[in-house]
């Protein structure tokens, strides 16, 4: 059987987790001022056990706890420090499938290596030139010159500048 510390570890592939242990604890400081700083074990560890889609008493199980239990100890810490982060105070959090989703919005899931290759290599503008413009009898004829640049990381960006006239 896995630690706690390892319990749901694959949180961390999908979500900045640290970025997400100090914005909840920062909430949690303004809801509970007097309860311990920062997030405990355990938060952390339902927190991750959420982030990694187990509903609550999938959670208990695993924790061997009652589904009760943990559907107790969410509503009375993680729900309210993510409602808080998520600034949606006044609603309620009706699924625990909400929590992810709201924090997915919040910006806190990280992007998968294939996105962030992608996202971090791809041009965020193209430039396309008109180079000509001919027009015989009922025919047109534009040529078009289209012109992507993409950075890599093991040389210097190189620019694919395509012109074909034929």
């Amino acid at each position: 059987m896995a630690s706690k510390e390892e319990m749901f570890a694959e949180a961390a592939k999908n979500w900045d987790l640290e970025r997400l242990y100090k914005a909840l604890a920062a909430a949690k400081r303004q809801i509970a001022p007097n309860s311990r700083s920062g997030l405990t074990n355990t938060e952390k560890l339902y927190l991750r056990g959420l982030l990694c889609g187990h509903s609550p008493a999938e959670i208990a199980h695993k924790l061997l706890q009652t589904p009760k239990s943990a559907e107790v100890y969410l509503c009375k810490t993680l729900y309210q420090y993510v409602m808080k982060v998520v600034d949606a105070p006044n609603e309620s959090v009706g699924n625990w499938r909400n929590i992810c989703n709201w924090l997915e919005e919040a910006g806190y899931k990280a992007l998968s290596s294939v996105e962030s290759k992608f996202s971090s290599s791809l041009p965020m503008e193209a430039l396309v030139q008109i180079v000509g413009m001919g027009f015989k009898e009922s025919t047109v004829s534009i040529d078009v010159n289209i012109q992507l640049t993409f950075p890599s990381s093991s040389e210097s960006p190189k620019t694919d500048n395509s012109n074909q006239n034929n």
